[in-house]
């Protein structure tokens, strides 16, 4: 990107901290001001506009406008391209229409600009198929190892039967009589004017005569399809995965859309994941936790032996690098920890109760509920 760029919010007249609402009402100012039909032959005040335009892009859009504010121009590279901004960049289109619906009045059909954002008066080529949404339940193993799985999902796809034309075999689309095949109804009112797309071909430039029966001149049929996805290692739970064209199917030449899968990790009886770390919880007895030894403990490959020092308390933590979650973006493994829970003995029978008494009194302890130094401190705040 050039290094040469004004400042988007210089070049809307904002600060940093303007609502979406008031960048909005600073772009439909400057876009009043710089439109070429306000502004005919004038290039500076076309660059200007297209200037506004490609602000009021970034700036209303929450991902591009944090990305611009962390890395500048440079971050806007990735998004419009080696060449930069350019028309079809502009996803505005229809919010642009609206804020001059006030000057132009209604009527004429749907629609919004096509005269600056798309070319003026030039047709679509065909209806995009809409993006689709898959929630996947999969299990934790799969989710920290990653998994490939297959999903039926019913959508709409190119109709077989005229290959997505629309029309009946033997007959082909005619040109619309309302637009004359440029799928776009003109209107002009002093130095504005503005290109609708055409309500009775819905922009396309042709139209159906002899619909085809298996589709009934939609150009698409429903159908359940078997989709392939590959899930990485390391998904979170909420994790959208986009998988490109495989949503719904375009009609009359339209491209597809996406599908997003939705990931949903059951829980596991075992482990529980906290970012690439997974926490999981040990009993050991007691005779353990006093003279020390090993014990075996899970990870997501395999038992280990952990050794356990003398004298180890309930809730102490052990770390295991590296035997957590591999990181999704491919910055390694997270770490297991180990949260040690000793269990207390509740059957005893009499001559475990009375070695029990004896180990207590060689150390010089008395049996009372609470441990010396909580009573202790205890006395203190109660002043006793």
């Amino acid at each position: 990107m050039p290094t040469n760029k004004r400042d988007y919010y210089e070049v809307l007249g904002v600060s940093k901290d303007m609502s979406d609402d008031a960048i909005k009402k600073a772009y439909r100012k400057l876009a009043l001001k710089y439109h070429p039909d306000r502004n005919p032959g004038n290039t500076e005040a076309e660059e200007k506009f297209k200037e506004a335009s490609e602000a009021y892009e970034v700036l209303s859009t929450p991902e591009k406008r944090q990305q611009y504010d962390q890395f500048g121009h440079e971050g806007m590279s990735s998004q419009f391209g080696p060449g930069g901004f350019k028309w079809e960049n502009f996803s505005h289109a229809g919010d642009f229409g609206d804020i001059f619906e006030s000057i132009f009045g209604g009527g004429g059909g749907g629609g919004g600009f096509s005269d600056i954002f798309g070319g003026g008066g030039r047709r679509q080529t065909g209806v995009s198929g809409s993006d689709l949404r898959f929630d996947l339940e999969i299990e934790f193993e799969e989710a920290a190892n990653g998994v490939s799985k297959t999903i039926k999902i019913p959508r709409m796809e190119t109709c077989e039967t005229c290959n997505g034309s629309g029309a009946k075999a033997g007959s082909e689309r005619q040109t619309c009589a309302h637009c004359q095949g440029s799928g776009q109804i003109r209107a002009s009112q002093g130095f504005f004017s503005i290109s609708r797309t055409c309500a009775h071909c819905s922009g396309l430039g042709t139209v159906v005569k002899n619909p085809c029966s298996g589709c009934r001149g939609q150009g698409r049929a429903n159908k359940t399809s078997k989709v392939s996805i590959k899930i990485p290692a390391g998904v979170h739970h909420g994790m959208r995965l986009r998988v490109t064209g495989e949503g719904e199917g375009g009609a009359f030449g339209g491209d597809r859309g996406d599908l997003y899968v939705v990931i949903h990790v059951k829980p596991h009886a075992l482990f529980e994941r906290q970012e690439d770390d997974i926490i999981c919880e040990v009993p050991i007895s007691f005779p353990l936790a006093t003279l020390g030894g090993e014990v075996d403990v899970p990870t997501l490959s395999g038992k280990v032996k952990l050794k356990v020092p003398s004298g180890t308390q309930s809730g102490k933590v052990f770390r295991l690098r590296g035997k957590g979650v591999r990181n999704v973006q491919g910055y390694g493994n997270g770490d297991q920890l180990i949260r040690i829970v000793v269990e207390t003995p509740t059957k005893l029978n009499g001559e475990q109760k009375e070695l029990l008494q004896q180990f207590a009194e060689k150390g010089g302890e008395k049996i009372q509920p609470m441990c010396h130094s909580f009573l202790q401190q205890a006395k203190k705040f109660f002043g006793k």
